[in-house]
């Protein structure tokens, strides 16, 4: 990761902010994916008044490519909240939705795009984000990832208020969480949100009782996680096994780290879903498969090797690496490249 240039910073108060004296505030919650879900229905229990959901419009997914809605969508209309799902979050139209419900607080859980200063400062009180880092720590949208890709121990959730700069408003709350050593980022992803979710509810009563008190972020601290590509998946056999193993771990559920195999001569895309490191039980060249055993196969990388144990081929089901190895005949010797 590599230090963000984000420029000269706004102006922004750093003292308590003044009593509000509201146990329920009016809140416009903007989220996406799975992990919004659970700050969603935290707010909602809390008994803050939703008056509406905002989140991205319904996408093709799956074989089919039919459109399926967000999952935000799907908890706000079980719950009987309002949705607005626009193209642009930005346009006058959403801007003056917005001003027409005059939020005190603006909520935001990876909706998944950049406001405009118009759209942060339509709430009364704060623009919030729930972002699943110690800020400043991996500002961007793949913070998960990133700690595991980078072998870190701990992370956590920042509840901060919105700037126009990435992720650099000053901090409102902020909680740590270890690592597993096996973790995925799906799997950490869902232990975050639900931290999120918890911590998002205190922060909302900081603000309602004007006990928020605004931390500064050092910029000169700051790291920049970007958005993940399918290409990003990619396993490269030169790195070390430990780098490896956690670049799986990183990669799934999406985009999958993934590597070829060759099957009656024409390359075999294969997504590696469990890998851990070992010591090799033979010499080979950087993704060469060294031993084939009951537990799996095992693959020398740059330093030491991979034992690969489950894994899902192009177009086909989830599957260990022992049923794989027993269908597609694969063999010491083998060699597991790019396509």
């Amino acid at each position: 990761m590599f230090p963000l240039d984000i420029g000269p910073r706004m102006d922004i108060i750093r003292q308590p902010m003044e009593v509000i004296g509201k146990d329920r505030l009016r809140i416009v919650f903007m989220g996406t994916p799975d992990f919004a879900v659970p700050s969603l229905e935290a707010v909602a229990a809390a008994g803050h008044d939703l008056v509406l959901a905002v989140t991205q419009p319904d996408r093709p997914r799956g074989r089919k490519g039919a459109p399926q809605p967000p999952p935000v969508k799907n908890a706000a209309l079980a719950k009987g909240i309002p949705v607005l799902q626009p193209e642009s979050v930005n346009s006058d139209n959403t801007i003056d939705n917005l001003v027409g419900l005059k939020p005190d607080v603006i909520v935001v859980a990876a909706f998944g795009r950049v406001f405009s200063k118009r759209v942060i400062e339509t709430a009364a009180i704060a623009c919030v984000n729930v972002h699943a880092s110690l800020l400043p720590k991996y500002r961007g949208a793949a913070p998960i990832p990133a700690a595991i890709l980078n072998g870190d121990e701990v992370t956590g959730v920042t509840i901060q208020r919105m700037v126009r700069k990435l992720d650099a408003g000053d901090i409102i709350r902020q909680r740590s969480m270890a690592i597993a050593p096996d973790e995925t980022a799906g799997e950490l992803t869902g232990r975050l949100a639900r931290l999120g979710a918890e911590l998002l509810v205190e922060a909302l009563k900081d603000l309602a009782t004007g006990t928020a008190a605004f931390e500064f972020q050092d910029d000169s601290q700051a790291t920049f996680a970007p958005m993940l590509q399918k290409s990003d998946g990619k396993i490269d056999w030169r790195r070390s096994a430990d780098e490896i193993a956690r670049h799986v771990r990183a990669m799934t559920p999406w985009p999958g780290a993934f590597t070829f195999a060759r099957r009656d001569g024409r390359p075999l895309r294969i997504t590696l879903k469990k890998a851990t490191s070992r010591e090799a039980p033979a010499e080979g060249e950087p993704g060469e498969v060294v031993e084939v055993s009951g537990g799996g196969f095992t693959v020398s990388a740059g330093k030491d090797a991979v034992l690969v144990s489950e894994l899902q081929p192009a177009g086909k089901k989830h599957m260990t690496a022992s049923e794989f190895i027993r269908g597609y005949r694969l063999q010491t010797g083998a060699r597991l490249a790019e396509a």
